[in-house]
């Protein structure tokens, strides 16, 4: 078999398991080829000959993960979400294995499913993808403000960054979801492909990656602090009762998604704070990603 490995050195703990990977996939007439960046390098470079291999392993964070899958969408070439990064949702998503030897005996196995990827486009054109949420608001705060704690706290990053911002600014968003106009308003706005996050919680009720349609989430709390009873009702998810969520979660279904705020809200995908701020456009690229899947997922989602 030939691999291609996609390799972000700035990702995670810098642990070097896609090293250990390596070791334990190799067999007699593979070949794996090494290609490492810091950020920096334009993947489109790195993966202009992905289609001379048998996949693709995308090493780093969320962000790595679906900045391959968008340039591969379509392509039919299967991507294997290596989780080298803090959060690893995608991983969590996939039902994947996190350790290298189970990870290289799944990518032997190279049983695939296609899902939904995200396109967002800019008023400048400029075009980017995600695989699990993007949105705008105060997710893309606790983004950028969790970056200086990755490496000491991992997940809880994200929780200590919300906190120490308890009081997110609040927006007049105008959505345009499939040519129907919603006006409202709150402190973030989510596009949700795979709807699981950290430890587990379901940000909306139907993990529905497949479907060729985004879940659309405003929050209304005008604080960090009213997010608690949401936060409740999604660790409540984990039952199977589907609790009802409170008010401030409102919920849409659509495929082409526009989103307007007035004052701007930051941008993330993935994890990434992009560093721009609202208009933007969503599109679903119906099942444009090719991963390398557990038996456990296929379970799930087939």
């Amino acid at each position: 078999m030939k691999l291609l490995v996609v390799n972000n050195l700035s990702s995670g703990f810098g642990d070097g398991a896609i090293f250990d990977f390596m070791r334990a996939f190799a067999q007699d007439g593979d070949e794996i080829v090494v290609r490492s960046t810091n950020g920096r390098t334009d993947l489109a470079d790195f993966l202009s000959d992905a289609h001379r291999f048998d996949a693709v392993v995308a090493s780093g964070g969320d962000g790595t993960v679906s900045a391959v899958s968008y340039h591969l969408a379509n392509t039919g070439v299967p991507v294997l979400p290596f989780p080298a990064g803090t959060a690893n949702l995608l991983a969590l998503n996939l039902h994947s294995p996190t350790e290298p030897h189970s990870l290289a005996k799944m990518a032997r196995r190279m049983e695939t499913l296609d899902f939904d990827v995200g396109e967002i486009e800019l008023p400048d054109k400029k075009r980017f993808g995600f695989s699990i949420i993007a949105g705008a608001g105060y997710d893309a705060t606790i983004m950028k403000e969790a970056v200086a704690n990755k490496r000491l706290l991992g997940p809880l990053a994200y929780f200590s960054a919300a906190f120490a911002n308890p009081t997110p600014q609040h927006s007049a968003i105008k959505l345009e979801i499939d040519g129907n106009t919603i006006e409202s308003d709150g402190i973030a706005v989510l596009i949700v492909n795979f709807a699981r996050i950290q430890f587990d919680i379901a940000v909306v009720h139907e993990n529905l990656p497949r479907d060729g349609s985004f879940d659309v989430a405003i929050l209304h709390s005008k604080d960090a602090w009213g997010l608690i009873p949401l936060f409740l009702t999604s660790l409540l998810d984990r039952t199977g009762d589907f609790p009802d969520r409170p008010d401030t979660l409102e919920v849409y279904r659509g495929k082409e998604i526009s989103v307007l705020a007035d004052p701007p809200l930051e941008i993330q995908y993935d994890g990434e704070a992009a560093g721009i701020t609202t208009p933007f456009t969503v599109r679903v690229i119906e099942g444009g990603a090719r991963f390398i899947v557990s038996d456990e997922c296929l379970k799930v989602y087939q």
